[in-house]
């Protein structure tokens, strides 16, 4: 009864939501936030599985490192053991083992302070993300624009969230809250073409640093820097030890009219979670911020989802890495340690840690060499030995043939996502725009891709780099827009290094618009079985054909018709 009359106190209804809904108000205040956040979560909990509203104000809420909530989370695609002993995320918005909460931003501004995870979603249904803006005090990608160059020395502008420091002999360093930054990776934004590409980073070879006043540098080097004015160069370290968002073991999460500033240190993130819906998210620097980097690496990054990933009316701008990358994970097959157990590894550095395998599941063991089935089998328990290691125990024994096959992965075929990819805009990408590796229907339609460095879409597939599965079955790429892509603008890719059937199947190309920057080619497949371009208009500035455009490679069951040049 206590209980009862406690939650009574902090839920009452609001007429801006249904009345069966339940509004919790997290008021803002001067200071660290994240405690008073935390309260109201807490809150919502007592309600127990009654729909709630956790309500922001119109102002900033700033979230400290030092108070978030610390858990070990390994990530798919984040960092290995070596780069990154501690898997600790140090969370501002920890949502765990909760279902009905929607979170209303109102306008609301979270900035964090310091390397850390906006938030993350844990073990829960029916969860929704909506209307505010996660920003950065200190952007762990600091930014700098070249004023002048000259032949052993730089000037540059610092961008004033950029806090940096040097110390009585010129050494350099952008400083944060809790890091430091004196090398790592860079790339250069181009504002006249509205481009960023990877590039030489102006800090290791640095020799010194001198102060012409506050913000305005004098870089001093050994030879003329690589570099030209105007141009805006983004900094970073490799080690993507935080994310902006964790999507995990979850079913049935929006995220709505978010506004995501700054993703540090790495993207949103699902992980074996079902039915994810991302609509009206702009992921670019906020306006008037004079900022040009939107994310340390990749944007949005889905490992081993099912059900439906539906991402629409999305702006994408000012990566590091692709916009949105959605595959599967193989493992590799260690060991047959019994005729209905098998013994499988995370291989990729980057990705290991979490439970990939249920009870029920439905997988395939896969040639790593073709990426051809060679058998199923359903799961009846799986037991994680160590953070690499699980052992799967199979409704069924295997045959002796599949055991004394060699160089065997696995693929989860039930955490196998339908996507739908549709109206939304890249741009200011150094690599692919789109990644997408899933058996189930994917329907890409409506996009534009500015000048993506790479293939505006990828459809690859590996067993033995990335180990990011798998094959596709029913691609729909239908109505975009590639402008000024760099060839080719659509690539399907699997790495495949020995012939058993195709890899992929069911790919349609459709009215699709090409503008193209020189004579390479607009679409490149290889391994397809049932390729059917067709309607698309080709715009290229030499005189070309549809054949040069349209490179194909041990495909079959190939139509290509009704597709125009113009010049």
């Amino acid at each position: 009864m206590k209980k009862m009359f406690s939650c009574l106190l902090v839920c009452y209804a609001s007429l801006a939501f249904s009345a069966a809904q339940h509004v919790i108000r997290v008021v803002p205040g001067e200071g660290d936030m994240t405690p008073r956040i935390r309260e109201a979560v807490g809150k919502a909990r007592a309600c127990k599985d009654r729909p709630v509203v956790i309500e922001f104000a119109n102002a900033d809420y700033d979230l400290y490192r030092e108070s978030a909530t610390a858990r070990p989370y390994p990530v798919s695609n984040t960092t290995s053991e070596t780069e990154n002993p501690d898997p600790t995320k140090h969370i501002g918005l920890w949502l765990k083992n909760l279902r009905n909460v929607t979170i209303e931003g109102n306008g609301a501004r979270l900035v964090t302070h310091g390397e850390m995870t906006a938030f993350a979603i844990d073990s829960c249904e029916n969860i929704t993300l909506r209307n505010f803006t996660v920003a950065a005090a200190d952007p762990t990608v600091p930014e700098m624009t070249v004023t002048e160059v000259g032949e052993r020395h730089m000037n540059v502008r610092i961008h004033p969230l950029s806090r940096y420091e040097i110390d009585s002999a010129g050494r350099f360093a952008f400083v944060g809250r809790g890091w430091k930054l004196s090398g790592g990776i860079a790339q250069l934004y181009d504002p006249v073409r509205d481009i960023t590409w990877r590039s030489w980073s102006p800090l290791p070879e640095l020799r010194k640093a001198v102060e012409l006043e506050p913000g305005l540098l004098r870089f001093v080097y050994d030879t003329r820097p690589r570099a030209e004015a105007g141009q805006v160069f983004q900094m970073r370290d490799g080690i993507r030890d935080e994310v902006c968002g964790l999507i995990q073991y979850s079913k049935d999460i929006t995220l709505d009219q978010l506004h995501l500033a700054f993703l540090g240190n790495f993207g949103i993130v699902g992980q074996m979670s079902e039915n994810l819906t991302y609509r009206h998210l702009t992921f670019e620097p906020e306006p008037g911020s004079g900022r040009t980097c939107a994310g340390f690496a990749d944007f949005v990054q889905m490992s081993g989802c099912k059900g439906e990933i539906r991402i629409e009316y999305s702006h994408f701008s000012g990566a590091h890495d692709d916009p949105i990358n959605i595959h599967g994970t193989h493992l590799a097959v260690r060991q047959f340690t019994a005729p209905d157990q098998v013994l499988v590894r995370y291989m990729h550095p980057q990705t290991y840690g979490f439970q990939s395998f249920f009870p029920g599941n439905e997988i395939e063991f896969i040639d790593a060499h073709t990426l051809l089935p060679v058998a199923a089998c359903k799961v009846r328990q799986a037991e994680m030995k160590n953070d690499r290691e699980i052992l799967i125990t199979l409704a069924r024994p295997v045959g002796q043939d599949l055991s004394d096959k060699s160089e065997l992965v696995v693929e989860n075929t039930t955490y196998t996502p339908e996507v739908v990819i549709r109206g939304n805009y890249f741009s200011r990408v150094p690599t692919r725009g789109i990644l997408v590796t899933t058996r189930r229907r994917v329907l890409i339609e409506n996009n534009t891709f500015f000048r993506t460095r790479m293939s505006g879409i990828l459809i690859a597939d590996d067993a033995r780099s990335w180990f990011e599965s798998g094959m596709v079955r029913d691609v729909t790429i239908r109505g975009n827009r590639f402008v000024e892509c760099a060839s080719p603008a659509i690539l399907i890719a699997p790495e495949n290094d020995r012939n058993g059937g195709y890899v992929h199947r069911n790919i349609r190309i459709e009215n699709n618009r090409f503008r193209l920057s020189d004579a390479g080619a607009a679409v490149s497949a290889k391994s397809v079985g049932g390729l059917q371009i067709r309607g698309n208009l080709f715009s290229t500035p030499q005189n070309t054909s549809i054949d040069r455009l349209i490179r194909t490679e041990a495909c079959d069951g190939i139509t290509i018709e009704d597709n125009r040049i113009e010049n």
